[in-house]
């Protein structure tokens, strides 16, 4: 499955006999799935379909649809006359029009303006809704592949600072040989400049406690675990933007035991790039579903 990305937008307008309709639904990136629906009154019964639809679809993020619909009269209609209503109208102006002998006789076009003896020609609301409903899913179809396409280029763009940690643990493992010699070197030429003089097995004991202090061994071999387990879960795709925040924050925990042992200023350096890398994904995974 693709890796996914909690943030696009999708439009589809469609112009019909009856009128023209536009979805808009818009996405970014939320802790849960929130949908929000902007819907003309008459069609808030199609709610709980779109959101079924959505929630089949979609795992992460705060989604907002619109639906924008401009009914209009088709033509070559004849009017629909509220006959019954006519006859109310008229009778009660008739009635009005007994009382006075001197008004004028009742206008046929007035009562036709009377609201609601004219009815518009609606069309079939069956046939709207399936059209509306059909153009929801192209409009899903749209948000999908433009989640998708942004999911491509993060996983891309993490997949590249995943290198580049792999390249500074490995240069660290095969750096550690010397920085303990530097180190054992160090602490001889201290000792010559305070004139003490200790037996080569107490130095070697001292080297091995000083050894043991800078060894990051666990922590490169746990960094590398954790990259290989942040590639996999890349390539399994789907939802699993929550996944990789907690990797996030073993890669960084490992990345601050690594700064604590650094004794030089290469492998204090080192430690800082593992944080800015580990941080630079950090903040696009939070786009991730």
């Amino acid at each position: 499955m693709p890796v996914r990305s909690m943030t696009a937008f999708a439009h589809q307008r469609a112009e019909m006999p009856w009128g023209t309709a536009s979805w808009e639904i818009r996405s970014v990136n939320q802790r849960y799935l929130d949908l929000t629906f902007k819907l003309p009154e008459l069609w808030r019964h199609l709610e709980p379909a779109l959101r079924d639809s959505l929630r089949n679809a979609l795992s992460r993020g705060k989604v907002e649809v619109t639906l924008r619909l401009q009914m209009q009269t088709q033509a070559n209609e004849s009017l629909k006359v509220n006959q019954a209503l006519a006859e109310q109208v008229i009778a009660a102006a008739a009635a009005i029009q007994a009382k006075m002998p001197s008004s004028a006789p009742i206008d046929p076009l007035r009562v036709l303006q009377w609201p609601g003896v004219v009815g518009e020609s609606q069309p079939d609301a069956d046939e709207v809704q399936q059209a509306l409903q059909q153009l929801f899913g192209k409009a899903l179809k749209e948000l999908q592949a433009g989640r998708e396409r942004e999911g491509a280029e993060l996983k891309v763009m993490i997949e590249q600072r995943l290198a580049q940690i792999s390249e500074i643990t490995a240069t660290l493992r095969g750096e550690m040989p010397q920085l303990v010699q530097a180190q054992r070197d160090k602490l001889t030429q201290r000792l010559e400049s305070l004139n003490v003089q200790l037996n080569e097995e107490r130095l070697e004991a001292e080297v091995a406690l000083l050894a043991q202090k800078i060894d990051v061994a666990e922590e490169l071999d746990r960094l590398d675990t954790h990259v290989q387990e942040v590639q996999r879960i890349l390539s399994k795709g789907g939802a699993c933007g929550r996944k990789l925040d907690f990797l996030m924050q073993e890669l960084n925990r490992e990345a601050n035991t690594l700064s604590s042992k650094a004794v030089v200023a290469d492998s204090t350096q080192a430690a800082v790039e593992l944080k800015v890398l580990i941080e630079q994904m950090r903040e696009q995974i939070q786009n991730i579903e």
